[in-house]
């Protein structure tokens, strides 16, 4: 590992030794698994009502993508570390079998609670593949290359999320629930076949390393309560709720608990002297903040359309699909431009996120007289931003750390993004209600009280449901009309407060993402650039002219 003047490493890499067709279908592999692991995260979401109407299963519905999402978590840097010891062919196999194991148990369940376990195996699976797919791109291409190929896999990520909701509908509506989960098998199976064929499995170089058994475990106790109370808070219970807290407060134990560990064992699943590194410490930074805004803004931006601005279910599905296609296309665009100018990830990263800051802001101007085409416009430019700055602080890490250590270093990139993205959806949920509750108490009619029993004026000053639901808003409209013309007009001026009160909560929650953004702007300025290396001239002349895959 070479030391640049800036203090950080330049990584070496060792080329796999593989064909160009056993590198492009490799490739391919890799996309469709990142596809099938993403595409699961979301697929679900369409289903969970016929999902509850046949396991009955309504107070724990959250659960079956909460599972998912805090198993693939929680495995994510155990699989990095352990990959950098024993190589990611084997492991990336273990990873695809364990998701369509998972699979096919969640397609058999027979009960609500047999669903989350069996979803929760599936996030295991899914979290390596997670982990691996971007790792890989670091073993088969040299860093000059890399940012085209990331963009890619970044962009199979976008792509599978605007799919998956569509397509788990269509494929419910059409066939079954069962069917979301067994869709993976035909698409899985060939993929396992074509990595134990093809997938390189380079030998490590240095010292042999042992497995930190003992870190992996607590890393692991550290991550899911955290995981879990932040899932709880909010939702399930209070934020001051005991197991709320308890959660949290043991996570938290259990990271200082692991830190002072991991400073005490020869050989450790975390080396911590790595994040030490000024590179990867700031781009884990970023990440985290741009976490935030990410999960924060997509979670958001259909509630904005429904509640706000009125539009349907349906229609706030083909509003969203544009912004993520500009999460697809800014990253393909991205990883190319990146690869094309050698490796200016600093200029880029200022300039993508100050495209989504953009982006933030003009969503946190949005009121329930804005017209649909300005919400979109700002949703795209959104989109767009993020895709742009998505695959440029991965590549950043992978630049600026050893080989031996590319796998840990690459799957905390992951890690750091989900954790923010959990901590953004917590933080942003909590004082949207907040915000909307004092909302209402200042903009509710007066008058209200007199026309409408007390219970169902709290649900009303509680919830922004009356707007979302049909049903709900249906009782509300037929409580205020049962007291007459008088009753009916206060009903109208009572929507409108929840209208209001609803585009208020909503645009703090983007201005809170657009300062979140601002900070992760100013922290990218900081950021050394390291020149992205590429192939060694010392290699024979027919890998030496061998064209990237993209040509």
């Amino acid at each position: 590992m070479a030391q640049t003047e800036s203090g950080s490493f330049q990584a070496e890499w060792n080329d796999p030794g593989l064909t160009h067709r056993q590198v492009r279908l490799t490739l391919i592999g890799v996309m469709f698994a990142m596809f099938l692991a993403s595409l699961d995260q979301t697929i679900v979401a369409t289903a969970i009502p016929r999902i509850m109407a046949d396991l009955d299963g309504f107070d724990r519905v959250t659960w079956v993508s909460s599972a998912y999402i805090v198993a693939s978590t929680s495995v994510v840097l155990i699989t990095g570390a352990v990959s950098d010891v024993y190589g990611r062919k084997w492991l990336f196999v273990g990873g695809i079998s364990i998701f369509l194991i998972g699979s096919v148990l969640a397609a058999s369940s027979q009960s609500m609670n047999a669903l989350i376990i069996f979803r929760g195996i599936q996030g295991l699976g899914g979290g390596m593949i997670m982990a691996l797919s971007f790792v890989t791109i670091g073993d088969l291409f040299p860093p000059a290359e890399r940012a085209k190929y990331q963009g890619i896999i970044a962009a199979m990520f976008g792509i599978s999320s605007v799919l998956g909701p569509t397509l788990g509908g269509v494929i419910t509506d059409q066939f079954s629930w069962e069917w979301i989960f067994l869709v993976n098998i035909p698409l899985g199976i060939p993929i396992i076949l074509l990595f134990i064929r093809l997938f390189p499995n380079p030998k490590k170089g240095g010292p042999k390393r042992k497995i930190d058994a003992g870190g992996a475990v607590l890393i692991v106790m550290a991550i899911v309560p955290a995981l879990l109370g932040l899932s709880w808070g909010g939702n399930q219970y209070e934020w001051s709720h005991p197991v709320v807290l308890g959660s949290l407060a043991f996570g938290a134990f259990m990271v200082v608990i692991f830190a002072l560990y991991e400073t005490r064992v020869a050989d450790p699943i975390l080396p911590l002297a790595v994040f030490k590194n000024r590179v990867v410490g700031i781009a884990l930074f970023v990440i985290l903040l741009t976490g935030f805004a990410m999960f924060g803004g997509i979670f958001f931006v259909p509630l904005l359309f429904q509640g706000v601005l009125g539009a349907s279910p349906t229609a706030s599905g083909s509003f969203l699909t544009p912004m993520m296609l500009g999460i697809v296309f800014g990253a393909a665009i991205s990883g190319q431009v990146l690869s094309r100018t050698g490796g200016h990830y600093r200029v880029q990263g200022i300039l993508g996120l100050s495209i989504m800051g953009l982006g933030t802001f003009m969503l946190s101007r949005v009121s329930a007289e804005t017209t649909h085409s300005y919400a979109l416009i700002s949703a795209v430019v959104m989109g767009f931003g993020l895709g742009t700055s998505f695959p440029l602080y991965t590549i950043a890490i992978q630049n600026g750390v050893p080989q031996q250590f590319l796998g840990i270093a690459t799957s905390s990139a992951q890690f750091f993004r989900s954790v923010g993205g959990a901590i953004g959806l917590a933080v942003f949920g909590s004082y949207m209600v907040r915000r909307f509750k004092d909302g209402m108490t200042q903009n509710l009619p007066s008058e209200a009280s007199e026309y409408v029993p007390p219970q169902l004026l709290d649900q009303i000053t509680g919830n922004p449901n009356a707007l979302l639901s049909p049903e709900a808003s249906d009782n509300l409209t037929n409580a205020f009309a049962a007291s007459g013309e008088s009753g009916a007009l206060i009903g109208a001026q009572v929507v409108g407060s929840i209208r209001e009160s609803l585009a208020g909560a909503v645009g703090d929650v983007f201005l809170l993402c657009f300062i979140f953004v601002l900070f992760a702007v100013v922290a990218t300025a900081f950021i050394r650039e390291v020149p992205l290396r590429g192939r060694k001239s010392s290699q024979p002349q027919e890998e030496k002219s061998r064209k990237p895959i993209a040509d």
